[in-house]
């Protein structure tokens, strides 16, 4: 978000965003707090299949989401619609609502704590000038680039273009007045190869904040190998060995483990962290930061979802537990300063506290010459059952598989139909080698090649 009056990320439709959400702020009553938050959003979406348009949406949204506090007390209305008269009722039933809330002494809104948003540029106007049919030309050719690329390659079965732009406003009674604007787009294509009860499917990616940024090419080829490179997959012994992970499934690991970085859980004892500040809980080469002022993260902004000046906030030092993040409120539970990190779905729920740019400080070493460093063991190439084997709160990591083998150094046979298991207090302490391949996609955490020593391969 962008200070108001500032002109930097300021534009057509950021101005009329301030001035509702202020309009909404500004009727606060004696003893009373409210919060507007303002929003505005674009999106597409063109899948292509077998050279033609199988699909294609275009939609726009508007909507405004108000918090009334009072005596502890709070309400919360939203509508999808800017219409002054919808404004006045969303902020009526807002207030309704909180005669009816339990009163919480922690709950209120964030004031202005003196930290300054940095100039982050995250708008590519090219995205906005992007005409549909050049967004439903990328996705038809990236589906034939897949498609002829190699013989091996027996289906496509999507190929996509999306893209969205989001512009959003948030002020309040007790100071607070920003705005933001972003864009964002990528392209994902999914690859089958070999023939039905032996086939593999791999999928590509290349992303960005505008049309600029995209490269067919990469996506393409990127599935064609995930695919073809599984060809031939076997289960493996079961065991235990290094398991080195690709940055994709480190990215959605580290997205699961950022509910365990939440001041929200800690403060309700839902984390594996909660009571261990300042203790080893990694090994030493292991530095974790949530930073969304770092542009590359698709989860920055200036600003946080409750309109505080976005900061980098370093959660693991050198393996000892740094902190964690939380949002106005559960700081105050928690007898702490917010540390900017609210978070939101849009206008249509409330903050809370949450990462957005979760990584892990970069290694020395690229992927290949991590996998000579480890010499034998198991590279995983994608999971499944993450979110239901994977705990937060308990530690417990337990998820299929599939990959090839690392043998001398390099890629060997492809497996599938494996799990490998352990706890992430222990993978945390097992780190073998940190990739500086550092990779952002789409979602809250970035991802690189990451080894874990001493995890079960459960095969045959």
């Amino acid at each position: 978000m962008t200070a108001a009056g500032s002109s930097e990320g300021q534009g057509e439709g950021l101005d009329d965003l301030l001035a509702i959400a202020s309009g909404a702020a500004e009727l606060a009553k004696p003893g009373e707090m409210i919060e507007a938050y303002a929003m505005r959003a674009r999106q597409t979406e063109v899948r292509a299949y077998e050279g033609e348009v199988e699909s294609l949406s275009s939609s726009d949204s508007a909507g405004i989401g108000i918090r009334v506090v009072v005596g502890g007390c709070q309400g919360f209305a939203h509508a999808a619609s800017l219409d002054a008269e919808v404004v006045k009722e969303t902020l009526a039933e807002a207030r309704d609502n909180a005669s009816f809330a339990t009163p919480d002494e922690h709950v209120t809104l964030a004031v202005p704590d003196g930290v300054h948003a940095g100039a982050l540029d995250l708008f590519d106007e090219g995205l906005t000038e992007l005409q549909m049919d050049e967004k439903v030309r990328m996705a038809i050719e990236l589906e034939r680039m897949v498609r002829d690329g190699d013989p091996r390659v027996r289906q496509v079965p999507s190929a996509d273009y999306e893209d969205a732009s989001l512009q959003a406003a948030v002020v309040t009674s007790t100071g607070i007045q920003a705005a933001t604007r972003r864009t964002g787009c990528h392209l994902s294509v999914s690859a089958i190869a070999g023939e039905l009860g032996g086939s593999h499917t791999g999928v590509g990616f290349s992303v960005g904040r505008g049309p600029g940024d995209l490269s067919p090419e990469r996506a393409a080829a990127d599935a064609i190998e995930r695919a073809t490179r599984l060809l031939g997959a076997k289960k493996a012994r079961s065991g235990s060995l290094v398991v080195v992970f690709d940055p994709r499934v480190v990215s959605t690991i580290l997205g699961v483990l950022s509910a365990a970085f939440s001041g929200e859980a800690v403060t309700k004892g839902r984390s594996l962290f909660a009571g261990r500040v300042g203790e080893q809980v990694a090994l030493g080469s292991v530095t974790i930061v949530d930073d969304p002022t770092d542009i590359r993260a698709y989860g920055a902004s200036p600003y946080d979802a409750e309109g505080l000046a976005s900061r980098r906030n370093l959660l693991v030092k050198d393996g000892i537990l740094q902190g964690f993040v939380f949002d106005t409120v559960s700081a105050r539970r928690a007898g702490v300063a917010s540390t900017a990190s609210a978070v939101r779905g849009g206008y249509a729920s409330t903050p809370v506290a949450g990462c957005r740019a979760l990584s892990l400080m970069p290694g020395s070493l690229d992927a290949e010459a991590i996998l000579r460093e480890v010499g034998e063991g198991l590279y995983v190439q994608s999971v499944t059952g993450v979110h239901s084997g994977v705990n937060p709160v308990s530690g417990d990591f337990s998820v299929g598989a599939v990959g090839l083998m690392v043998s001398g150094g390099e890629l060997a046979q492809p497996v599938r139909e494996v799990t490998v298991a352990s706890t992430l207090q222990r993978m945390l302490t097992s780190v073998v080698a940190i990739g500086s391949d550092v990779e952002w996609l789409p979602g809250i955490a970035a991802g690189q090649t990451l080894a874990i020593g001493g995890m079960t391969l459960s095969g045959t």
